[in-house]
């Protein structure tokens, strides 16, 4: 028997309709970080479909904590160059040459 696989955005698309009570009783500006979480997802239906199984929910995390991770990294290299150029932490901690505090 051939077992015909739904395309992704199709699959996507069910899923974010099982969210849509989730996202209603939030808060109206958590509202917003959900929209941009499900943003996110969407943006990588590409991604999903390459892997090559349908598990959403599963492929719908996966994409919103590489985002997350990915951002984390950015701003964590962003904070090591503000330390390496200043000396030093909000507080008055000191760095050292590599960005890290002192005595940590």
């Amino acid at each position: 028997m051939v077992r015909i696989i739904p395309p992704w955005g199709t699959v996507l698309g069910e899923e974010l309709k099982r969210w849509e009570k989730f996202q209603d009783a939030l808060r109206l500006d958590e509202r917003l970080i959900f929209q941009d979480m499900m943003d996110e997802c969407a943006r990588r239906t590409s991604d999903a479909a390459a892997t090559g199984f349908l598990v959403s929910s599963k492929l719908m995390f996966l994409s919103v904590l590489f985002a997350h991770q990915k951002t984390l990294r950015e701003l964590r290299g962003k904070i090591e160059q503000i330390t390496r150029v200043t000396g030093k932490l909000a507080g008055g901690n000191k760095c050292n040459d590599k960005g890290r505090v002192q005595g940590l």
